[in-house]
């Protein structure tokens, strides 16, 4: 009866030494995309998110049943609106956020700061920073979240479908040696011109879509001024403001300008007015946007040609 009670007592010591390393076993382990390491138990089960570009690629891996709460402007896709919202951005709101009791909060470089990462850290709250500037910093932020929340499979199916839409653009584009302006800021904002430059996401799907972006010399999201759009000229302008159906549309203020309508780009009517959201989020529908950039210029070129 001893040597069994003292085998028993020895299989439930074993046992108890063993569960640490099976749970350890079991930890998530993942770099951010600031080289943090970020460490969970397992795949994550509740996410904050605070970033419309994070949110979306949530959803399109199908972890959308991990988010518990989105920040300010996530807005898609329409099922979102179902999740609770938190302040976000400037205004991020740390006690709305614990009160959803989160295992991880995903929020981007731009909008986060050492006190806030810290405080979230200290109340037992992991944080995955994201940074995607390009279209393969998207394609890596979206295999991150996948880890992170165990879609690998949706993750990689999200990526490959992207990136045979972006080759099927570029095969079609036929606009060689053209060139393209973005406008990220409007001039009437009075915060002065912004564009996008090298290394972005926009000038790639410029690129894709066989445009040459003016700003193509200047690394990332530079200030520039109208004397430099106006002397390079740019045979189509994308503009990302968004209208909201009174006043003069956002294509209409641009051909407007004083200066500016000797432009070419404004002479052909070839102002483009892209969804914004579609353009400015590294994410999914970067796809999108680029299709409906492809489809302008395919459009307009179709219009100009001259009558057989």
């Amino acid at each position: 009866m001893k040597k069994k009670l003292l085998s028993l007592l020895l299989a439930a010591v074993m046992a108890l030494a063993v569960l640490p390393a099976l749970a350890e076993a079991d930890a998530l382990t993942l770099t951010d995309m600031l080289g943090r390491t970020v460490t969970l138990a397992g795949p994550a089960t509740r996410v904050v998110v605070l970033m419309p570009s994070d949110c979306e690629i949530l959803y399109a891996i199908g972890a959308g049943d991990a988010v518990v709460g989105r920040g300010t402007y996530c807005n898609y896709p329409a099922e979102v609106a179902d999740i609770p919202e938190v302040n976000s951005g400037n205004e991020t709101n740390l006690e709305q956020i614990l009160a959803l009791e989160p295992q991880v909060v995903v929020m981007t470089k731009m909008a986060q700061t050492e006190e806030q990462v810290a405080a979230l850290e200290n109340a037992g709250v992991a944080v995955l920073i994201t940074d995607a500037q390009s279209i393969a910093d998207t394609y890596d932020c979206i295999t991150l979240l996948g880890a992170l929340t165990g879609k690998t499979e949706g993750a990689a199916a999200v990526i490959a479908d992207m990136q045979a839409r972006l080759a099927a653009v570029a095969e079609q584009a036929q606009a060689a040696g053209k060139t393209v302006y973005f406008e990220t800021t409007p001039l009437e904002y009075g915060w002065g011109l912004w564009s996008a430059g090298s290394g972005t996401f926009m000038d790639e799907i410029g690129q894709l879509c066989g445009l040459t972006n003016i700003f193509a010399d200047q690394e990332g999201w530079p200030m520039v001024s109208e004397e430099e759009v106006i002397a390079a000229d740019p045979d189509y302008i994308v503009t990302i403001e968004m209208y909201y159906g009174e006043g003069p549309t956002p294509v209409e203020v641009i051909a407007s300008r004083e200066g500016w309508k000797g432009m070419q780009a404004i002479q052909n009517g070839a102002i483009f007015n892209a969804d914004n959201d579609q353009i400015t989020r590294p994410g999914p529908r970067l796809a999108d946007a680029a299709e409906a950039l492809l489809q302008f210029v395919l459009d307009l070129d179709a219009a100009q040609e001259p009558a057989a």
